[in-house]
């Protein structure tokens, strides 16, 4: 009895010591590990892309580009304007325009075509509609940012899941913006980054 009792009672004695044991690789392991990146990964500068043959100068100055009777999935775009060292970019422009529902774009006015600013947390928020398809290209907006005393980044946002993303010749996935269904239309975030 004595004998049974020792051996319960150096197993019991045992079981932390193992479980220590087992726990040397894990915690070898994280330390090879690399650290967890900072401000959610937006070190790295957004890409810029061609501003396409459609741009229009001084653009009005508006957060919305809806109209009345515009045909459309209205669409809310939010997002910030980061810098790489993760620092909010406050009063940074952003120039606006795309398709209509139809694939086309205004070159005679400002139909779709706007500009804002961020506030002081370098958000933004834009209401408009989901762009048309326009020939040779899969679906997008265009934009200008520019941060203060900063260079412009001429770029374009894509929707995921589009199939003429994989066709489209400067498509980058780095540029997608994420994007989900509402009650009123669709919803879509994208944060920009600016060289500090």
């Amino acid at each position: 009895m004595n004998s049974k009792r020792r051996r319960i009672l150096s197993l019991i004695a045992a079981i932390p010591f193992l479980g220590l044991v087992s726990a040397v690789p894990f915690f070898r392991r994280r330390e090879l590990l690399e650290p967890t990146p900072e401000c959610d990964d937006h070190d790295e500068p957004t890409p810029s892309q061609t501003e396409g043959p459609f741009y229009t100068p001084r653009s009005p100055e508006r957060s919305n580009l809806r109209e009345k009777g515009m045909k459309g999935t209205a669409l809310v775009l939010t997002g910030q304007v980061l810098n790489t060292k993760c620092e909010p970019v406050s009063g940074a422009l952003l120039d606006w325009w795309h398709a209509d529902d139809e694939g086309n774009y205004d070159n005679d006015g400002y139909r779709l075509r706007g500009h804002q600013y961020t506030d002081s947390q370098g958000y933004f928020r834009l209401e408009t509609i989901v762009p048309g398809l326009y020939p040779g290209r899969t679906r997008h907006f265009h934009v200008k940012v520019k941060g203060p005393d900063k260079p412009v980044l001429t770029t374009q946002l894509y929707f995921p899941g589009e199939p003429g993303n994989e066709r489209d010749y400067i498509f980058k996935p780095a540029l997608l913006m994420k994007v989900s269904e509402a009650s009123g239309g669709t919803n879509a975030s994208y944060t920009f980054v600016l060289k500090a």
